[in-house]
């Protein structure tokens, strides 16, 4: 636009060349330029935020499972603990039954032990006048068949007895060994416990640092994003300035009609939105972003044309954006395409609507094959839906 001017304005004579100062161009790029170093870093500072936020992620993760773990733990001993209870109640119980057991087996050998003392020092003389006593033969016999018995029946209480110690005991033996078995277990899970417990506050104090470290780079991200902004508005104060010197070389060369903006633009790649203008999720981040175009899929390489005549202000990498071309379409408005493959334009160049410009890519920030398509409005983005037919 500003060479076809300056080319009228020399032909007619109205205007010298220097009408039109011929650094503009230049500040803009070299604006461009800085916002493309700034975008580089800010790039990598989120690379670098992405990768801090995965590994908090991750740590996180890791702890959650050791605190699980140590749940699990807990379940188990406040299991055990509740069987080594109801062991040593049995064991209580148990020792009570052994305890009376013994005593009676006790008593019973005492006084079986003080008969056979009494039968050795004086002769069994108890049973022998209990037989002596008969009256007759039969009689005689009836009582040693009752003493018989009733010597059987003390032996066999005797045993009893000291079969009823024995089961007392073996039951006894067999729980003191439950709870040794027990206490041991309660040894294993208190140990697994307190590893647990010293790997969680390990993992617990990694997480706090990388968080730290997230927080850190979180704001070094925001310092470079409010860095980016002031070179943007520094860029669309250029073209503000820039749509100026044109509107004020116009009226010194006589044309007093005003350029107008184009009405409707033609779409510059046929597909469908992906990401529409406005506030979104970052692609690459929980945090919210303001995007200030459409993203328009389409397949690698899709040829991308001009949506109005115009003339190329810029074409080249353009920090985030990648391989980005802006055209400047008079009356205030530029359009802005992105994250191109191939660009088959150069600054300066008049191009006409629908004309290829470039190829669909995924160069700068992308998460893959689309065109980033802009409309500014005196260098401010636009919603560009309300201008596409």
């Amino acid at each position: 636009m500003i060479r076809r001017l300056v080319a009228v304005f020399l032909l007619l004579g109205l205007v010298p060349a220097t009408a039109v100062p011929s650094d503009l161009n230049a500040r803009i790029q070299a604006e461009q330029a800085k916002k493309a170093a700034i975008d580089r870093q800010l790039q990598q500072k989120r690379a670098e935020l992405r990768a801090a936020t995965v590994r908090v992620t991750n740590l996180q993760g890791a702890l959650d499972q050791t605190n699980h773990s140590i749940g699990e733990v807990n379940v188990r001993l406040d299991g055990l603990a509740s069987e080594a209870a109801q062991t040593q109640h049995r064991l209580d119980v148990n020792t009570v039954q052994l305890n009376a057991a013994r005593k009676t087996l006790a008593l019973h050998d005492n006084l079986l032990k003080r008969r056979l003392v009494d039968t050795y020092e004086r002769g069994d003389l108890g049973y022998l006048s209990v037989l002596m006593a008969a009256k007759s033969f039969s009689d005689f016999v009836e009582r040693w068949q009752d003493l018989g018995l009733l010597i059987a029946a003390n032996q066999r209480a005797v045993r009893e007895r000291q079969a009823a110690e024995k089961k007392v005991r073996l039951a006894q033996e067999a729980l003191q060994a439950n709870q040794s078995a027990l206490e041991q277990q309660q040894l294993a899970q208190q140990r697994a416990r307190n590893q647990l417990d010293i790997l969680a506050q390990e993992r617990g104090n990694l997480v706090a640092l990388a968080d730290a470290q997230r927080h850190h780079v979180a704001g070094q991200v925001a310092e470079m994003e409010g860095l980016s902004q002031a070179e943007n508005d520094q860029l669309v104060a250029l073209i503000r300035e820039r749509e100026a010197q044109i509107a004020a070389a116009r009226r010194a060369a006589g044309i007093t009609t005003p350029e107008s903006a184009p009405g409707a633009l033609a779409w510059p790649v046929t597909g469908v939105i992906t990401s529409p203008f406005g506030w979104r999720r970052s692609p690459f981040g929980s945090t919210p972003e303001f995007h200030q175009g459409l993203d328009i899929g389409a397949n690698m390489g899709t040829p991308v044309k001009a949506a109005a005549s115009g003339t190329i202000i810029s074409a080249g990498w353009y920090g985030g954006y990648g391989n980005y071309i802006l055209i400047d379409h008079g009356g205030g408005m530029s359009t802005g395409y992105g994250h191109l493959s191939r660009i088959d334009v150069s600054n300066g160049q008049q191009v006409q609507r629908g004309q290829l410009i470039g190829a669909v890519g995924s160069t700068g920030m992308s998460t893959g094959p689309h065109l980033h398509f802009e409309v500014r409005i005196s260098g401010k983005p636009v919603d560009p839906t309300a201008y596409l037919h």
